[in-house]
């Protein structure tokens, strides 16, 4: 099984990436949040965290650049009815943070928010991995419960967060930036929260 990757990269979409390591083109698929780490031109070096997927007819590679965003993942694709397709686009579609906390939680609501989660699938997550969350997370049961944004304030705050990581901020600096700018008062449009994350950032 391969585990771990390291080379260079040679295109990137945002759903997967090609890595070349040794003359071998790796096809990788990845969540955004690992998207978003990742240099936008190619010819770069890179390394990402790897689960193997094994298949009858195929052998599928999932990439991720923290253990956490594999762990969360691995969690994710133990739940009845949820594969490899489902796991990275729950992980895409609220971010490794915020998704562990709600899970520790219980909050089937946030679940729910996610795009491709229905009711019975969030509540299986919920029922079944909430103990084994907080086992990765011990204080998120001291936490607020996870505000439930739009979809419009998704979009938003991916893309905030895309901006300031393109500008040289670590992922996880650009999440907690663009969070307290979201969370503060003002008009909430991709330019005044980029700006407010900035002056957190400052």
């Amino acid at each position: 099984m391969i585990a771990h990757l390291k080379g260079t990269l040679l295109s990137k979409a945002t759903d997967s990436v090609i890595i070349d390591v040794n003359g071998l083109g790796y096809e990788v698929f990845v969540p955004l949040s690992t998207f978003y780490t990742l240099p936008d031109e190619q010819g770069h070096e890179i390394s990402l965290h790897i689960h193997t997927h094994v298949r009858e007819d195929a052998l599928l590679l999932y990439g991720f650049k923290t253990i956490l965003e594999k762990r969360i993942f691995r969690l994710l694709i133990s739940v009845s009815g949820i594969g490899p397709k489902l796991g990275m686009n729950i992980l895409s579609g609220i971010g490794p943070d915020a998704l562990l906390t709600a899970i520790a939680q219980g909050d089937v609501a946030r679940l729910q928010s996610i795009p491709g989660v229905g009711k019975k699938t969030a509540e299986r997550i919920a029922l079944e991995l909430k103990d084994k969350a907080k086992l990765i997370r011990p204080d998120s049961a001291d936490m607020p419960p996870t505000k439930i944004a739009s979809h419009e304030e998704r979009l938003i705050k991916d893309d905030a967060i895309s901006a300031l990581v393109n500008l040289g901020y670590t992922l996880k600096a650009a999440e907690k930036a663009v969070e307290k700018a979201l969370t503060g008062p003002g008009d909430k449009t991709l330019e005044f929260v980029i700006t407010e994350a900035l002056r957190v950032l400052v």
